[in-house]
């Protein structure tokens, strides 16, 4: 097995047993994770590798939040806690976290209901107004001074005080169901409508305005470089040299309407998408990965997650669905229509200069994220051509 974990060091740090098998898990594309299956149980076995995110106290963040979430009824899996009560464990200068095992399968918006969708937004309202409850911002939010503060009000982040133990000890987090909708208080508003300077300022600072096209246009030329450099070509670089063409006279129709800040900030999980979303029948079992948690505008997290759950294959979105996903979310979040709109346009243009996937493949040689680009590719193109349809299903 590549990057096999030190099973035998690492279970001795937990009462979980003597390993009988470990197998890779495929789908993420930051960390690392392992079926693990011993003489106590099933667990997830999760090592931290990505050196963005596995910061330990990026780590243990994400370890508080979710044991405060799981506390309130959210279907999430924390960690278990190992035998010195941190929910960490350190082997060889490596950081790894040991999760239940959550039987589900992974479901795209094609195969929800409308109903479900609905459901599917409320669950995300339900988590931003959650983790506005749990996680109180401090100081500026959108920086790291508001984070590291949140960390200083609660302790010691390595040694949550809610560390679910092994089987024995404590069990996993109670399944999410309807009732969670109503949890959470809503945010104490300003009379402009934006939340509270004490609870979250609603401009993280100069530089969150849109992408600068500028630098757009020079990253399309550099990519157009590498497409031209690559041989033998493929129709991988033939659409992509299609893509970055068009991309840029769409940019150039549209170089005026960058926007200028984001909206109202919060504690987000930052990666809500279908791999990251354990169904078990028609419910939600488990949210996993919450490797990007952070303060992030929480309306753009709703936007960013429909583009993803509701493309359709040749490049559009399923707007009926989106319609059901995008009112439930901003029943349960306490959203205005004003912000998700505002939320569309910055998504919109987010992904009309973001070409993470083309730098993936020709800057990195990592072809992971390439099945995703034909439709993902497409999408800016329609969604350009159906702004104010995007917008309505959203905010009408």
């Amino acid at each position: 097995m590549p990057h096999a974990p030190p099973l035998g060091a690492l279970l001795r740090q937990y009462a979980a047993g003597s390993a009988l098998a470990c197998d890779p898990v495929d789908q993420g594309l930051l960390n690392r994770g392992y079926r693990l299956r011993t003489t106590r149980g099933r667990y997830f076995l999760k090592h931290h590798f990505d050196p963005e995110t596995a910061a330990p106290e990026a780590i243990a963040r994400q370890h508080r939040a979710t044991q405060r979430l799981a506390a309130l009824g959210v279907p999430v899996a924390p960690p278990f806690a190992a035998r010195d009560g941190r929910t960490v464990a350190v082997v060889g200068g490596h950081a790894y976290a040991l999760h239940p095992w959550i039987e589900g399968r992974h479901r795209h918006g094609s195969q929800l209901t409308a109903a479900q969708c609905g459901r599917l937004g409320a669950l995300l309202g339900v988590v931003h107004a959650s983790l506005e409850r749990v996680m109180p911002l401090r100081g500026r939010a959108g920086t790291e001074k508001g984070a590291r503060a949140e960390g200083d009000v609660r302790g010691d982040a390595s040694a949550p005080e809610t560390a679910p133990q092994p089987p024995g000890g404590r069990t996993a987090p109670p399944p999410w169901h309807a009732p969670a909708l109503a949890c959470g208080p809503r945010t104490e508003k300003s009379p402009a409508g934006h939340p509270s300077a004490e609870a979250a300022d609603p401009h993280a600072g100069p530089d969150d305005a849109g992408a600068d096209p500028a630098t757009t246009f020079a990253l399309i030329d550099d990519l157009l470089a590498h497409v031209r450099r690559h041989r033998p070509a493929d129709s991988f670089d033939e659409l992509a040299r299609h893509r970055l063409l068009e991309r840029r006279a769409l940019l150039e129709q549209h170089v005026g309407r960058r926007p200028p800040h984001s909206g109202p900030v919060g504690w987000v999980h930052g990666d809500f998408h279908p791999f990251n979303l354990l169904y078990r029948g028609d419910a939600p079992a488990a949210i996993v990965d919450w490797d990007r948690l952070g303060v992030k505008p929480r309306a753009e997290e709703a936007v960013r997650a429909a583009a993803i759950f509701f493309v359709r294959p040749a490049g559009t979105l399923d707007l009926p669905k989106v319609r059901a996903y995008a009112r439930a979310y901003r029943r349960t979040a306490g959203a205005t229509p004003s912000e998700l709109a505002a939320a569309v346009h910055r998504v919109w243009w987010e992904r009309l200069n973001d070409f993470w996937m083309l730098r993936w493949h020709y800057e990195r040689g990592d072809t992971r994220a390439d099945p995703q680009f034909p439709a993902a590719s497409a999408l800016v193109v329609w969604w350009t051509r159906e702004y104010d349809a995007v917008c309505d299903a959203f905010a009408g």
